[in-house]
């Protein structure tokens, strides 16, 4: 991070300053009205705002609190320790913390040199970082599921990015337009997430995360973006295989978890890409077959015919574009 804006962010804030002169406590006033210690859209972000930052407030215990909106934490410098269902986890410089709404957790105190930053972020901000990531992407689809859980279920993404320099230089660029006031315009803001977010599905085996049930939700999580890589190909065998476990025992985990079995998320992966091949090349309809991991052309149009009520030469038709990627 260029040493100017670290420099911005680590001069100490009104409320640091009444700390160090003697203040043992948070003041929770500057963050909620309520007697529940959960911090408040309301008081964090002005109206009509869907995202704002702040930096972490240090030489304090932050108490065990909740908020009503998604927290991200971005650690520029030093580290972060959270308490987080009676564990702690540590967020290092570099890496990023998704808190679920109404995760209650809570925050050792940060030194003069330990420099993290707040997102404070309203759900429907991540609509578009959920299009970018498009409608074909079953990871994506199982992030944003548990970024919008609003019920109290200790539930964090950690994602250790230290090293992926593009989501490195997009969050510097994102917190400078905050904290300078230039970041007023919130569809910029969201496209900037938005490429955060594609980064940080291509980089999903550097998460670890904290869910209802973190060995089954691992093992989704696992499955799902083994489909996305490799759906052309992939077999619930093979993936047995690589979990080393019985398949019986793992096509229960992915029905509980996901809501579908495997066959059924591997067909919504085929199909999707299927039409965006069809929407988006002049491929003809037998080599997009293939492409996507049918053998059988037959079983392909029934299956297609039964998701989208046409057959795939005249859905390609009624969604035909005037320019085409030729291929």
């Amino acid at each position: 991070m260029q040493q100017a804006l670290l420099d911005h962010l680590r001069i100490i804030t009104e409320e640091e300053q009444r700390i160090l002169d003697g203040v043992a406590e948070v003041d929770k006033d500057l963050y909620t009205s309520g007697k529940d210690f959960t911090v408040d859209s309301s008081k964090m972000l002005n109206e009509g705002k869907l995202i704002a930052v702040r930096t972490h407030t240090r030489f304090v215990h932050f108490p065990a609190h909740r908020h009503n909106f998604i927290e991200v934490l971005y650690v520029c410098q030093g580290q972060l320790t959270n308490i987080i269902g009676g564990k702690e986890v540590v967020i290092r410089q570099g890496e990023l913390l998704f808190l679920n709404q109404y995760t209650r957790h809570e925050i050792l105190p940060a030194g003069e040199e330990d420099i993290a930053i707040n997102f404070m972020i309203l759900p429907e901000f991540f609509d578009v970082a959920y299009t970018m990531a498009g409608n074909n992407n079953v990871l994506a689809d199982f992030l944003v599921n548990v970024l919008r859980q609003d019920d109290e279920r200790g539930e964090y993404l950690h994602f250790k990015v230290a090293e992926v320099l593009q989501i490195q230089n997009l969050l510097e660029n994102m917190i400078y337009s905050l904290v300078t006031g230039r970041g007023d315009q919130n569809r910029i803001n969201q496209t900037t997430m938005g490429l955060i977010f594609l980064y940080l599905l291509e980089s999903v085996q550097y998460a670890e995360m904290r869910l209802p049930n973190q060995y089954e939700n691992m093992i989704a999580m696992t499955t799902l973006d083994y489909i996305e890589q490799e759906y052309r190909t992939a077999t619930l065998t093979e993936l047995c295989e690589q979990l080393h476990l019985p398949m019986h025992m793992l096509s229960k985990m992915i029905k509980k978890n996901t809501g579908f079995n495997f066959k059924e998320l591997l067909q919504r992966k085929r199909l999707n890409k299927a039409v965006e091949l069809m929407c988006e090349t002049d491929l003809p309809i037998s080599d997009i077959i293939a492409a996507v991991g049918y053998e059988n052309g037959s079983y392909f149009h029934r299956v297609f015919k039964e998701r989208y009520h046409t057959t795939p030469r005249a859905f390609r038709v009624a969604n035909d574009k005037e320019e085409r990627v030729r291929l």
